[in-house]
């Protein structure tokens, strides 16, 4: 009975790619309280205790494969390249090793059994409709609306999403790995502030794709506690948008609130009511 008790009392370990990014540092003092986390990164940091160096995008995948032993889920956080700044060429091969690094993080956790694999992706998967949904030429986007981006950011998403659900459906390696996309909004508190008087629309944008902390770590939470998060065909495989409960949002969370019983704590508009008034007072 003792033995039992105490491995029922055993934290999830949770291993974190990218530990040194900005995601990770909104997430790891919240997680780290709930789970065993096994940092990693391609670069050192002064301020994260027991970070392990490994490059993810390295094809010798035994070099790194410690790290996903005895993991129940990989949260990659890793990124590597050019950012939402694309130049021709440059942006390609960036981003190229990004996606051979979502697949080695893919096929190792498939190899070491690990039970999810939550992939940080980016609203910029589909960010080709912003412009129409801010313009008023769609009311909203989901996760079945087909990705479409402007640039090699976004497409490399894209291709990460893509590469997640060919592993959840299993008939490459002939086991599925259940996984979630999350397309990460603007976790940031000082978008607002960059808005000039009068720029509705850039005001719409902020408001709309902000996420709160506490509602991004919730989300990551509720991603890797919920057990099944099986698709309509069966198929364990989910994107779900990272916002908050935000009044102005284009982009549907619906979809996180039935499969994994995601309920946002904030809405921007509420949030920020100072700086709204002080908006449309100056506008």
């Amino acid at each position: 009975m003792a033995q039992i008790a105490s491995i029922m009392s055993e934290k999830r370990r949770v291993l974190m790619t990218g530990a040194c990014g900005i995601i990770s540092s909104l997430l790891i003092p919240e997680l780290s309280k709930s789970y065993d986390l096994r940092l990693t990164d391609f670069k050192e940091s002064d301020s994260l205790k027991d970070l392990r160096l490994a490059d993810l995008a390295d094809p010798d995948r035994d070099s790194y494969r410690h790290l996903f032993q005895g993991v129940d889920t990989v949260i990659h956080n890793g990124f590597m390249g050019s950012g939402t700044t694309d130049t021709a060429g440059e942006g390609f091969e960036a981003e190229h090793g990004n996606i051979r690094m979502a697949y080695n993080v893919y096929q190792t956790a498939w190899e070491e059994g690990v039970r999810r694999v939550i992939m940080t992706s980016s609203n910029h998967a589909a960010d080709y409709y912003e412009e129409l949904l801010l313009d008023g030429k769609m009311d909203y986007i989901d996760q079945t609306t087909q990705n479409r981006s402007y640039g090699y950011y976004g497409w490399a998403k894209d291709s990460y999403e893509h590469l997640g659900f060919v592993f959840a459906l299993g008939r490459v390696n002939g086991r599925p790995l259940s996984n979630v996309q999350m397309r990460i909004g603007a976790p940031r508190e000082t978008d607002l502030d960059e808005v000039k008087p009068g720029d509705f629309r850039r005001m719409r944008r902020a408001l709309g794709a902000y996420i709160s902390q506490r509602d991004l770590v919730q989300l990551y939470t509720r991603s890797i506690e919920t057990e099944n998060i099986e698709d309509e065909q069966g198929v364990p495989f989910q994107v779900f948008y990272g916002i908050s409960g935000n009044s102005h949002a284009f982009w549907s969370i619906a979809n996180a609130r039935k499969v994994i019983g995601y309920q946002p704590q904030d809405n921007s508009e509420v949030h920020f009511n100072e700086k709204v008034r002080r908006f449309f007072e100056a506008s």
